[in-house]
């Protein structure tokens, strides 16, 4: 394992965020980078949650996994309720920008940040993958880095936002009460995939019944339609929200086939 040497906790804007609510918190984010001359990836962590808090499970031990095969990380703290779409994904495009930016200083590839999310963090990593630009034009350096993922990790996501499969209480936390329809459903990500969305690799339970497994499924579909590479886990049985699975005989795998994908992919030094 390699030993981190720069985690600590960083704004992810210098001043007040945009479109902050006075008396909320900020959003910041954690950093777990390695030495840099051994380092080529990083992976933006984003814990799920329901966009109603961020599971603490989900954040820290999955950086430090992924620290433990030569894989820098940074978990990104991104605003929930009672913060509406697009905060929630504004944040985790500024943290991807934010990675690309001190690149160089890191010792990470501008080619290799990917986004690693669960359940709703799943939703905002589809959601990034699938929804992004290429830098715009602005003053601060940091924004006019792309903010596109060059990889996505997706575990149990919540892909849909509707009917029959979509994950409702992600639905109405993100966009609140009397929402648009309209947008609910381009937040659908199955249906916002194209050639160039970013390969993934996608795991779930077929016994969760919290987010359906159909959410991973046809987030693959959408995937295979495009001629966009994946990979697709489904394991018959397990609850909803295992993280890292410890103690699930079967599920556990997930993080060791995970981990040869991020090294097929070039993400380790």
């Amino acid at each position: 394992m390699q030993e981190n040497r720069y985690e600590k906790v960083i704004p992810l804007w210098g001043g007040e965020a945009p479109g902050a609510i006075t008396g909320e918190e900020q959003p910041t984010y954690t950093s777990y980078l390695l030495d840099p001359a051994k380092t080529r990836g990083c992976v933006v962590v984003l814990p799920g949650g329901g966009y109603g808090h961020r599971a603490i499970h989900e954040g820290d031990h999955i950086a430090r996994w992924l620290n433990s095969f030569g894989v820098a990380a940074v978990v990104a703290h991104y605003r929930v309720k009672p913060y509406r779409f697009p905060v929630p994904l504004q944040d985790a495009q500024r943290t991807i920008r934010t990675v690309r930016f001190n690149a160089r200083e890191w010792g990470i590839e501008k080619n290799k940040v990917a986004v690693l999310g669960f359940s709703a963090g799943g939703h905002l990593a589809a959601t990034a993958s699938t929804r992004y630009d290429l830098g715009i034009e602005s003053d601060d350096p940091v924004d006019r880095e792309s903010c596109r993922p060059d990889a996505s990790v997706l575990c149990y996501p919540v892909i849909s936002l509707s009917k029959p499969h979509g994950h409702l209480g992600s639905c109405d936390n993100l966009l609140g009460e009397n929402f648009d329809t309209e947008l609910r459903d381009e937040l659908c990500a199955e249906i916002q995939v194209t050639g160039d969305t970013p390969p993934a690799f996608l795991w779930h339970t077929a016994s969760d019944d919290g987010v359906p497994v159909e959410n991973s499924l046809m987030y693959a579909s959408a995937l295979s339609a495009n001629e966009v590479s994946f990979e697709l886990h489904v394991f018959p049985e397990g609850r909803h929200g295992l993280g890292l699975a410890p103690g699930c005989q079967t599920v556990c795998q997930w993080t060791a086939l995970c981990e040869r994908w991020l090294r097929n992919m070039g993400y380790c030094g």
